[in-house]
């Protein structure tokens, strides 16, 4: 099997599953060998914010010297970045060995009438490898919500680690920050320790506080107090519970998840993991994570950003007005129709002088023509193009070297926009 072939036979599994539950994808453990039982876990649910705090937890434990898997969804290099050892991708080889032998598996239930997602079986190709290489502790991002996703067939975790809670997937989870926060601390299990980032929206903290209590958990709450002592295109420097950090990161909501990252560290530390001040130091000032606020070029400035609901375009919009208020912007943007977009262009839009639209390669996308038509209501400068490269070097064109050239909306618009930003 090549690696062309593993890929196509993950793809063509549904998307969603028939019904919700944690049945399948039980039993889909326990036919290849139960991996999940042999694995300890940090397991991370929220709105926004969870990527980012997954990776500084897990470059943290690599750096305490903890082999350590991240497995995190969606990805935005290309479809490995989702399994990933010490910051290593799974191997094409070995991606291939994991579905030809798993693979199999999957059509046996399938006759059965036990349909297995596309979800769920990245989510045992994960497991089986992390269990082969005997990983120390696996930093596991939820997909979707918390209490159904398929993540959560996992055992109590060293910590179950609830970022920020906000409007997404409404559809599905609900529509109240109360009902969302609710799927969300599915991931909450009896006898653990729960870490909840600390700015959270009206009621988000009973709900959470309500879990823990009913399943005898040990609650921290993010600090919120830290001192931003820097913050620029370079990255952010601050100082939480006494302890001078770094991170490649921009923008407060990110100093906000490495402040629960650091949270989730302590936590661990009262489990008995042995991570020292200099390893979380170096982990955090270290992380790699594409498409957040990334900075790809400087004059002029190129940054590209994976916002995709309003209070991940509102972050993005805060850190434009701390960091950019004095550049003229030209925005490249696509987003999903099924996203609260009308909500989320109104918390940016102003802040652009031309904005291109684009499409993402998506079944779900809005048309760049769709989109074009809700920016042009906000008297903006705005036009639709059907080629990534082309808008991007539209937006190039409009910048002198003091602009800066926005791209968001979509984590599907990020990877293929990152490629051609760094092959021009």
């Amino acid at each position: 099997m090549t690696y062309k072939e593993a890929v196509g036979k993950i793809d063509s599994l549904l998307v969603f599953g028939s019904k919700p539950g944690l049945e399948r994808v039980g039993e889909l453990m326990k036919r290849i060998g139960s991996p999940d039982k042999k694995l300890k876990f940090v397991h991370v649910a929220g709105t926004n914010g969870k990527g980012s705090t997954c990776v500084l937890i897990a470059n943290t434990l690599k750096c305490a010297g903890y082999k350590t898997g991240l497995f995190i969804s969606p990805y935005v290099l290309e479809f490995r970045e989702r399994f990933q050892i010490n910051g290593e991708m799974i191997p094409e080889n070995k991606l291939c060995e994991i579905v030809e032998k798993l693979f199999p598996i999957v059509e046996e239930m399938k006759k059965e009438d036990k349909i297995i997602t596309e979800f769920e079986f990245v989510f045992a190709i994960a497991m089986y490898w992390y269990a082969e290489e005997n990983c120390d502790i696996v930093v596991l991002e939820t997909g979707l919500g918390g209490r159904f996703d398929a993540t959560n067939i996992i055992d109590t975790p060293l910590a179950s680690v609830i970022t920020s809670i906000s409007l997404d997937h409404t559809a599905i989870l609900g529509d109240t920050y109360e009902k969302i926060a609710f799927e969300k601390c599915g991931i909450i299990k009896q006898n653990g320790i729960t870490v909840a980032y600390g700015e959270q929206k009206d009621g988000v903290i009973d709900v959470i506080k309500k879990a823990v209590a009913q399943r005898n958990n040990k609650l921290y709450i993010a600090d919120t107090n830290f001192d931003v002592i820097k913050s620029d295109l370079d990255g952010s420097e601050f100082v939480v519970d006494g302890v001078t950090l770094k991170i490649p990161f921009i923008g407060k909501h990110q100093v906000k998840n490495a402040s629960t990252a650091f949270c989730t560290i302590k936590a661990l530390r009262e489990r008995g993991l042995d991570i020292s001040e200099s390893a979380v130091k170096v982990g955090f000032e270290t992380v790699f994570f594409p498409a957040r606020l990334e900075i790809l070029g400087k004059n002029p400035v190129v940054m590209l950003d994976g916002s995709h609901n309003p209070d991940g375009v509102k972050a993005l919009a805060n850190a434009l007005k701390e960091n950019m208020s004095d550049k003229r912007k030209i925005g490249v943007v696509g987003m999903l129709a099924d996203k609260d977009v009308k909500t989320a262009l109104s918390e940016i839009v102003c802040l652009f002088d031309e904005i291109i639209t684009v499409s993402p390669h998506n079944p779900r996308a809005m048309s760049a023509e769709d989109l074009a038509e809700i920016i042009s209501q906000y008297d903006i400068p705005v036009s639709a193009e059907n080629d990534y490269k082309t808008a991007y070097q539209k937006a190039l064109s409009r910048a002198d070297v003091n602009d800066a050239v926005i791209i968001f909306g979509s984590l599907y618009l990020s990877g293929d926009m990152r490629k051609i930003i760094k092959n021009l």
